[in-house]
C-alpha cells in the first residue's frame, strides 16, 4: 500500500492526541494514577505545541496513523510512528522508516523494551541500542 504524508492541521489536534496516548499506554507498564495524569497532560500540551510538525498519514485519501520526526542531537529523531490497528502488519511502518532513512545520514527512535516486534524491527533496519532507561531503549541508525 502507498501511502502519502500531509502535514497535520489544528482540526487533527484530538486525533493526534489520541494516537500518541495509544502510542504510550500500549506499552507503558504499572502505571500509577498520578503518572497516568501527568502523561495525559504532558500529551496535551506537546502534541498542541507540535501539532504543525506532525504528519498525517494517508491511504487512499484515508486516515490511517501519524507521524512526528524532530531535529535531535546529531540528526532526526522518529519521535512518533502510530498505524491504525487494521494497517498494521502491512509493512506500511517499515516503508515510511526506510524512507526516512534513506534521506537522512543519522536517525534516532525510542522504542519500550516491552516492544519485541518493534526493537526487533528496528535492529533488522540496521538500528543499535545505545542508552537504556528502565522502560524503553534509545536506538541510533548511522549511514557508514
Amino acid at each position: 500500500m502507498k501511502y502519502k504524508l500531509k502535514y497535520a492541521k489544528d482540526e487533527n489536534l484530538e486525533l493526534l492526541i489520541k494516537y500518541k496516548l495509544k502510542t504510550i499506554y500500549e506499552y507503558a507498564e504499572n502505571l500509577s494514577d498520578e503518572e497516568i495524569e501527568k502523561i495525559n497532560k504532558y500529551v496535551k500540551n506537546n502534541v498542541l505545541k507540535q501539532i504543525h510538525d506532525y504528519k498525517i498519514i494517508n491511504i487512499n485519501n484515508n486516515i490511517v496513523g501519524s507521524l512526528l520526526v524532530l531535529k535531535y542531537l546529531d540528526g532526526i529523531l522518529i519521535d512518533e510512528l502510530y498505524l491504525n490497528e487494521e494497517y498494521r502488519n502491512k509493512k506500511i511502518g517499515s516503508s515510511i522508516i526506510l524512507d526516512i532513512l534513506n534521506s537522512n545520514k543519522i536517525v534516532y527512535l525510542w522504542v519500550y523494551k516491552n516492544n519485541k516486534k518493534g526493537t526487533k524491527l528496528y535492529k533488522k533496519l540496521g538500528f543499535n541500542i545505545i542508552e537504556e532507561t528502565v522502560n524503553r531503549f534509545l536506538m541510533k541508525f548511522s549511514k557508514s
